[in-house]
């Protein structure tokens, strides 16, 4: 498919819109659903996971969301489950 260069917005055709409630529309979506699970799939830790509060849950959440890891980051001392 070639590339085609537009000097401004205007210029541009416009989108070709599904209609809607049209059957194609789910399998649209479902297709780009699976290339955003490809490109950048989700992982979540394995297990159900006890903290004695909601902030020392909280805070290994951000943890792990800031690092994006497969691996959950080890509990400190006051998040050891009960």
């Amino acid at each position: 498919m070639p590339v085609r260069k537009f000097r401004s917005v205007a210029e541009m055709p416009p989108a070709a819109l599904c209609a809607p409630l049209d059957p194609a529309n789910i399998a649209l979506a479902c297709r780009l659903s699976d290339l955003a699970a490809r490109l950048h799939p989700r992982r979540f830790p394995a297990g159900v996971h006890r903290y004695r509060s909601v902030e020392a849950a909280s805070l290994v959440r951000e943890t792990w969301e800031r690092h994006g890891s497969d691996e959950r980051p080890a509990p400190r001392h006051s998040e050891a489950p009960r």
